[in-house]
């Protein structure tokens, strides 16, 4: 078992060390045995990972915004999830509604304490009528057991690679302590213990297996990928904010793109960007290496207010007015 030391130290130097380098090493705390189970036996609600984990650090940082579109652009990899979203997703004619109900939905898992478990529930209802074929002809259910779980593992690896650039390398105490809080997020989402690897051991041949003989570049993956693909303007803030947006569309909209493809693509692990066919030059990671160092840098001194997203701040700050030496 790790010890509390490996996990509350800062994100280690050393050969595997972030790329890029010359950041200031960054706390990131979390007890290394990792979340307890719930107790189903009981029918109590799945509990969100505890204040002070590793996903409590990571998930709400204002650079985790980076690591998503790899994530999701994997999960619509493989073709069930893909034939899912292409068929019954609104993110085509509603992407920043649809973005924003992701991101909500995410924060609530980690952060939302009671909602938690809600959000978990809300989320199986939604799918429940979600069926149809999938790219190879199979039959597929949104909420069949292997479909569901894909579009949580994937979490995981994402990161796990995107914080070496981002933030620091994991120890293998921290690596272990956020696969556990994973697994919590999981239940929380009602993935059954058997639907997912128990150990992070166990997870890379799941992992490799699902690369080799599931997963493609699906229509959706292409589409989230192409940096040609219209968007239309956000609709979400002040009136006055989305109008100057909208005038400025067409002049944005083309570097936006380029930008999101680049971190999709960059920040999505080695092997899975092979196993889904997506080009990436040494050019390109050098590119993405001189990023990420310039953000290790200023993000860790950013205020708190900037430096965190909304939920994940409101939460930080009720843990400490509720710490016995708050």
């Amino acid at each position: 078992m790790s010890s509390a030391k490996d996990v509350k130290g800062p994100w280690a130097r050393g050969p595997e060390a972030a790329p890029g380098g010359g950041a200031h090493p960054e706390p990131l705390s979390g007890q290394g045995s990792g979340p307890e189970p719930p107790a189903h036996g009981r029918g109590a609600d799945p509990e969100p990972p505890r204040p002070g984990g590793v996903l409590w650090s990571l998930s709400g940082d204002i650079r985790a915004l980076l690591m998503l579109p790899a994530a999701l652009t994997l999960q619509v990899a493989h073709p069930a999830v893909g034939a899912g979203v292409d068929e019954h997703s609104v993110f085509r004619t509603d992407p920043w509604g649809r973005g924003e109900r992701s991101l909500r939905s995410l924060q609530l898992w980690v952060y939302g304490g009671a909602e938690a478990a809600e959000e978990g529930r809300r989320l199986r209802v939604l799918h429940r009528t979600i069926q149809g074929t999938d790219t190879r002809g199979r039959r597929y259910h949104a909420l069949t057991p292997a479909n569901y779980a894909w579009v949580h593992a994937t979490g995981f690896p994402v990161y796990q690679h995107a914080a070496r650039y981002l933030i620091r390398p994991m120890t293998p105490a921290q690596e272990r302590a956020l696969y556990a809080e994973w697994l919590q997020v999981g239940r929380i989402l009602g993935i059954h213990d058997r639907d997912m690897p128990q150990t992070i051991e166990d997870f890379w041949p799941y992992w490799n297996k699902m690369l080799a003989e599931e997963i493609e570049a699906t229509t959706v993956v292409r589409e989230l990928v192409d940096a040609d693909q219209p968007v239309p303007p956000p609709d979400r803030g002040p009136w006055p904010l989305r109008a100057v947006l909208r005038a400025l569309w067409p002049v944005l909209l083309p570097p936006l793109a380029r930008f999101r493809r680049f971190v999709t693509i960059g920040l999505m692990p080695p092997d899975a960007r092979a196993a889904v066919g997506l080009p990436w030059s040494a050019e390109q990671e050098k590119r993405l290496r001189r990023m990420c160092a310039v953000l290790r840098v200023v993000v860790p001194v950013l205020p708190e207010r900037l430096r965190y997203l909304p939920r994940a701040r409101a939460a930080r700050a009720a843990h400490r007015t509720a710490a016995p030496n708050g």
